[in-house]
């Protein structure tokens, strides 16, 4: 073995790499030593192997899963760059994002989004028929597949030549995040006699309540909306004359100008 050769702790420490840190790296094949004594067990590092180590190092001092940073080490400088820029830029907006939800938890605590709450009312909504598309996504795709999925079905009906002028529906089936996917339902009611086709699907909704607020526009978006849902939720919570029965939905255009609107089903 040349001299030249370092053993893993005088390795690691001109790489600052702890020794669990160069056991994980050369079991997931992303720093293998350049040498293992087959008698001893211990481990060399060739010198030309400082520059990757130090770059592994700095890549997980990012934050970056080990798998990823497998992934950018195999790229040249200049696509490497590319993708931590681009995920810098991601970083950046969660961190907005994670700025507006605590802003909605200090709203929800101190009273603030009270007049939210002040505008809950509640609406008779006669049955109908609908015509609906359902998808798992996650937040991020949410506004692709309302206007694809609200194209598709007006489209139909309209070859159908049935009016297509209902509102439409956004419902929430499951919770839908940034991190997690969920089902979610884009619906549009209709007269008449239609039959399904491919991913449209048809059922009928019966007479009900609803509790509803229309959305402020600086609540539009994600996660601001959430302030929304909370405060009907609250005003539920504190309510022992009505219960919801159902799932939270979305009414697109909404009422008294608003973009869209926020419902629950009541009893």
């Amino acid at each position: 073995m040349s001299d030249s050769y370092l053993l893993a702790g005088r390795f690691g420490a001109a790489t600052r790499l702890s020794p669990k840190a160069l056991r994980l790296y050369a079991e997931q094949g992303i720093l293998v030593p350049a040498y293992t004594d087959p008698a001893t067990g211990y481990r060399y590092y060739a010198p030309e192997q400082k520059a990757r180590a130090r770059l592994i190092a700095r890549l997980r001092r990012l934050g970056l899963p080990v798998a990823r940073v497998a992934q950018l080490i195999e790229l040249d400088a200049d696509n490497r760059l590319v993708e931590l820029r681009s995920w810098l830029e991601a970083q950046g907006e969660r961190l907005v994002e994670q700025t507006e939800l605590v802003d909605t938890i200090a709203r929800q605590s101190d009273g603030r989004d009270a007049g939210l709450t002040s505008r809950i009312a509640v609406r008779e909504v006669r049955a109908c028929k609908l015509i609906f598309c359902q998808r798992q996504l996650t937040i991020d795709a949410l506004d692709g597949f309302m206007a694809s999925a609200e194209a598709n079905i007006r489209g139909y009906l309209r070859d159908c030549g049935v009016a297509d002028g209902g509102a439409m529906t956004v419902h929430f089936h499951e919770t839908v995040s940034r991190d997690s996917d969920g089902l979610v339902e884009v619906a549009i009611a209709y007269e008449g006699s239609i039959e399904p086709a491919e991913d449209l699907c048809i059922r009928f909704q019966a007479k009900r309540r609803e509790a509803f607020l229309p959305v402020p526009a600086a609540c539009e978006n994600f996660p601001p909306i959430l302030r929304v849902y909370d405060a009907v939720e609250s005003w539920l919570d504190a309510r022992s004359d009505v219960h919801c029965i159902g799932s939270p939905y979305e009414i697109h255009p909404g009422s008294h100008g608003a973009t869209f609107d926020v419902a629950y089903p009541i009893t």
